[in-house]
């Protein structure tokens, strides 16, 4: 590439993560460091109706916890600082002005409640939803259809106005989209989008455009629900005299609902028990508190990963990537042109292949704040990471490590004696007995010995083992599940089997 790759991630504001926009990091992320290039943070606050505490903060953290850390942002700086719009405001004016002095924008004098009137009383049949356009825009309060003295007469008065682009009548705008090859609009289907609001902030057509620009922006990539807004934007470039500038782009498929019919959002993921956001994010006006993936149990490895295939391949097989791989792999002529549909149960499939191969030191570190709030007590941080080594490939989410491994640490206080009862017998009881006993005795922590004891006596008793084995798992680990039951009592020692053993022949 012949000129340095800055590519940016511009949110606003607003409320949690949805992962659509965490793939949208992702990718831009990917592509700058494979090209050796810049990935920039950009908070995108001009509309401060919409702004929400704590978002800014929220977005920041989900960066970090997925890795992939901006090389500019608000938290960092940069050489192209402030990287918040709304410490940018008075830098936006002066183009809005260049673009009406040039007959390419124009002063809009009309209130909320004319605004309001026009679209109602242009609506027919045919057009439903009245738009700003070339149509209408004679027939409205601005400076295209107010004599000059008027207008200047306005503006002395400080009459509140908006500035909108004037969208050319019935001209093809064309750009090359990365993915989707050529892509021509016409503009007699485009509004006369607001530039500048009243307050004196841009909105995002010009603040994306300039701040672009500015901050020498070389790809810019965003979902495809932006490529309506496009010809407004190529314009822009072309009115302010930058075309020779402006980015490449990339507009990147949706995510959609599991059925694959229409775009995945949160109500999706409440109606079918699933997070959508990167993080827990609790809205501060309601309060209401939406789960996301890393505290559901999601390692931030897997999290990328399953958002990586989401639209992406690299042409083979392969399935699991980690984050160096995808920077040498990702290819942006390898994203899909459609959506792809988000499936749950194969997340948790990543989730449960990256648990399952990580490093246990590593996975203790991610398990020991759901042992602290479960009131499981770790004395011995070695044998946590024993005891997640034996345990980790029957887990998919890392709150599964309370039921695998959590009996390790102490007895269940729970036991399924319902499971055992239907067919318990003195016979039976005797043996458990006899067994502790002989466990005993042999003060053995070898699971095949242990085994190799528990088989003699199931012969003296005239019992088979197979009637046995599950009793047991559930006296020691309290219900159906876990992995060897002679490992299990090796491990926790002769001492605490039979202690366990003696506490469920008491409810049996």
């Amino acid at each position: 590439m012949n000129k340095r790759v800055r590519v940016r991630f511009a949110p606003s504001p607003t409320g949690g993560l949805h992962l659509g926009g965490v793939r949208t990091v992702l990718f831009n992320y990917l592509f700058a460091k494979k090209h050796g290039g810049d990935f920039i943070l950009r908070i995108e606050d001009t509309d401060q109706s919409r702004f929400v505490p704590g978002a800014e903060d929220y977005i920041v953290q989900t960066l970090n916890w997925c890795g992939m850390i901006p090389d500019e942002s608000p938290v960092v700086g940069g050489p192209f600082a402030p990287y918040r719009q709304s410490e940018r405001k008075e830098s936006y004016k002066q183009y809005a002005t260049t673009l009406i002095n040039a007959g390419h924008a124009y002063y809009a004098f009309d209130t909320p409640t004319e605004l309001e009137e026009m679209r109602n009383h242009f609506k027919t049949s045919e057009n439903p939803s009245p738009q700003y356009n070339h149509a209408i825009r004679a027939k409205m309060r601005n400076s295209l259809s107010l004599d000059a003295a008027e207008v200047a007469a306005l503006l002395s008065a400080n009459t509140p106005y908006v500035v909108r682009i004037k969208m050319p009548d019935h001209e093809e705008v064309t750009f090359t989209d990365m993915i989707r090859g050529e892509v021509s609009f016409n503009t007699s289907q485009v509004d006369d989008k607001v530039l500048l609001k009243a307050d004196g902030m841009p909105t995002y057509h010009l603040a994306v455009v300039v701040d672009d620009y500015l901050m020498k922006i070389s790809h810019a990539f965003r979902g495809e629900e932006w490529l309506p807004s496009a010809p407004v934007h190529v314009l822009l470039w072309k009115y302010l005299g930058w075309q020779n500038e402006m980015p490449e782009w990339a507009h990147l498929p949706l995510i959609l609902k599991p059925d694959g019919h229409g775009k995945l959002s949160k109500r999706d993921g409440d109606r079918l028990g699933f997070p959508v956001f990167a993080m827990d994010w609790t809205d501060p006006k309601t309060n209401e508190k939406a789960i996301g993936f890393k505290e559901r149990g999601f390692l931030p490895e897997a999290f990328v990963n399953l958002l990586v295939v989401l639209g992406w391949n690299d042409g083979t097989d392969q399935e699991i990537f980690s984050m160096a791989e995808l920077i040498e792999k990702f290819s942006i002529d390898r994203v899909h042109k459609g959506g792809a549909k988000f499936d749950y149960e194969k997340a948790k499939w990543f989730n449960a292949e990256w648990i399952k191969n990580a490093d246990n030191a590593y996975l203790a570190g991610l398990v020991q704040p759901y042992f602290d709030a479960a009131g499981i007590v770790v004395n011995d941080p070695a044998y946590l990471q024993k005891i997640i080594g034996i345990t980790k490939e029957r887990c998919i989410l890392l709150p599964d490590f309370i039921t695998q491994a959590g009996f390790y640490f102490s007895a269940p206080t729970q036991i399924d004696t319902a499971s055992i009862a239907p067919k318990w017998d003195e016979n039976k009881k005797n043996f458990f007995e006899a067994l502790c006993m002989a466990f005993e005795n042999s003060n053995s922590n070898d699971p095949l010995e242990l085994e190799n004891i528990f088989k003699a006596l199931t012969a003296t008793h005239g019992l088979k083992a197979g009637e046995l084995m599950l009793p047991m798992r559930i006296m020691l680990v309290g219900g159906k599940f876990g992995p060897g039951v002679f490992e299990i009592a090796a491990t926790i020692g002769i001492s605490d089997t039979v202690a366990r053993i003696k506490h469920a022949l008491t409810l049996l």
